[in-house]
């Protein structure tokens, strides 16, 4: 049997925390790696936490653009 077809009802909001993770840890590493913070980007791709330290690094902790 898949991972799939073992989850139960109660179990169906994995997948939903699994896509919303994904999507924050994606924009996180993104901005991390154009800003070149390399701490930054090894502690977002290694450390899972349902996305609250993607969105804690892009709403505070990000480097601001500077316009030319």
């Amino acid at each position: 049997m898949t991972l799939i077809q073992n989850l139960t009802i109660d179990q169906n909001w994995l997948i939903p925390l699994l896509i919303w993770t994904m999507v924050w840890k994606g924009i996180a590493l993104w901005k991390c790696g154009r800003n070149n913070q390399l701490k930054w980007f090894i502690a977002i791709l290694l450390l899972n936490t349902a996305g609250l330290l993607p969105i804690a690094y892009i709403v505070w902790f990000q480097k601001e653009i500077k316009s030319k």
